[in-house]
């Protein structure tokens, strides 16, 4: 799962902003703006949330879960090396 911060996180570094996104993801505005406005984890569909994931990844944004090593063991995000979107 995503987390809101995670989202809006991924979004900036990825230079887009929510129409941008809504765009890239065929959901709507409204919709992007819902999921980053959550509290914790981002509620919505999963096939949503796969879209929202996809176009962040396609834009060399990778998300990193909890549990999965950085430097203090937290989620985040960050880009991927060069040439692997």
């Amino acid at each position: 799962m995503i987390t809101a911060s995670q989202l809006r996180a991924a979004r900036a570094l990825a230079g887009c902003d929510q129409r941008h996104l809504a765009e890239r993801t065929g959901l709507s505005v409204p919709t992007i703006q819902r999921m980053e406005a959550s509290n914790g984890l981002v509620r919505g569909n999963v096939d949503s949330l796969n879209k929202i994931i996809i176009a962040l990844n396609a834009a060399g944004v990778e998300l990193i879960d909890e549990g999965v090593p950085s430097p203090t063991g937290g989620r985040g995000v960050r880009l991927k090396p060069d040439g692997t979107a």
